[in-house]
Formats: structure tokens, sequence, C-alpha cells
């Protein structure tokens, strides 16, 4: 029994030393290559500069009251905090027939935006005056992607069997710039 005992708190012992050094070495791999995930950037090349999107994936639009709902009850913002809903029977903010004061447009983020296409996948950077950043990577399908990012340039590879398609953007001493190697 107690033999019996002692071989289970070793093999405890190793398997437990094992998963720690495994968790250990794919956490330091990951913690290199891993970055946040993109931004969602408004799309205006069909809409125009200074007109609005016509709808938002985060934002619902106001919904109209059911007779059946409340009016003292509350519905909470994306935000958390409790929305001030206009009491049945008067006009929505939606409903004003009175314009709001026009807000002056914002530089579009979008502008700065480029997306590069090629055979083995779409990668999109945020080209700035000093710096650039990653948006997006897409691999196309059949082909895998690694991405490798530095203080001055960021490396996307896409690769399937022998071919490689490499999309560099570097902007060391120069403002950013993107090229495409073929190999």
């Amino acid at each position: 029994m107690r033999r019996g005992l002692v071989h289970v708190l070793a093999w405890s012992l190793a398997t437990g030393a094992a998963v720690t050094l495994s968790w250990w070495g794919v956490h330091t791999v990951m913690a290199g290559t891993a970055y946040d995930p993109p931004r969602a950037l408004p799309i205006t090349g069909a809409l125009g500069q200074d007109s609005e999107p016509l709808s938002s994936s985060t934002r619902r639009a106001d919904e109209s009251p059911s007779p059946s709902a409340s009016p003292s009850r509350a519905k909470p913002s994306p935000d958390g905090a409790p929305s001030k809903k206009a009491p049945s029977g008067t006009p929505s903010s939606s409903a004003r027939t009175t314009p709001a004061a026009p807000t002056p447009p914002a530089p579009a983020p979008s502008d700065r935006v480029k997306s590069y296409t090629t055979d083995g996948g779409r990668a999109a950077f945020e080209l700035g005056d000093s710096a650039a950043t990653l948006v997006s990577a897409t691999p196309a399908a059949g082909w895998s992607m690694q991405v490798w990012t530095e203080s001055t340039w960021i490396r996307v590879e896409f690769s399937s069997g022998a071919d490689r398609v490499s999309v560099f953007c570097t902007w060391h001493d120069h403002p950013p710039r993107v090229d495409i190697n073929t190999y």
C-alpha cells in the first residue's frame, strides 16, 4: 500500500512539473507573438467624408416602447448608466423635428488605413506620420500567417507550402513605407 502511494505521489509531481514547464514555454512564445486585437474603423468609402454611418455594430437604435413596457423602468445604456427615456406620448430624441447642431467632422482614421492584398492574404496598416500599426491581417484560403512586430517595422508573412509572401512596413528614419516580397 505504501509503495503504491509513493508511486502515485511521484507520478503527480512529475506530471505537475511537466505541465508547469509546458505552460511556461507556451506562455513565453505567445508573449512575443501575440498582439492586441485590431480595432474596428469606420468605412467611409461609400458614404463620403462628412456623412455619418448608417449603422453601428456597437450601438443599437432607440426602440419605441411597447405598450406593455413600464415607463418607470429604465434600460441601461452600453456604458452601464441607466438611460433617460422619454415617457410614452412625448417624442424621443430620434423623433424630434428640430435638427441637432452639426458637429465638425473628426479626422477620419480610415484615411490613414491602407490595405494590401496579396496572393497569400490581406494586411491592413494604419500609417501615421512617423510610425504605423497593424490593423488586421487575414490569410487567404489554404495559407497560414505569422506576424512580427518591432519598434521600427512590422512584418506579416503568408505561407502555403514552399510559397511565401511577406508584407513589410518600415518607418526607421522615414515615413512608414510598405514593401511586398514574394519568394
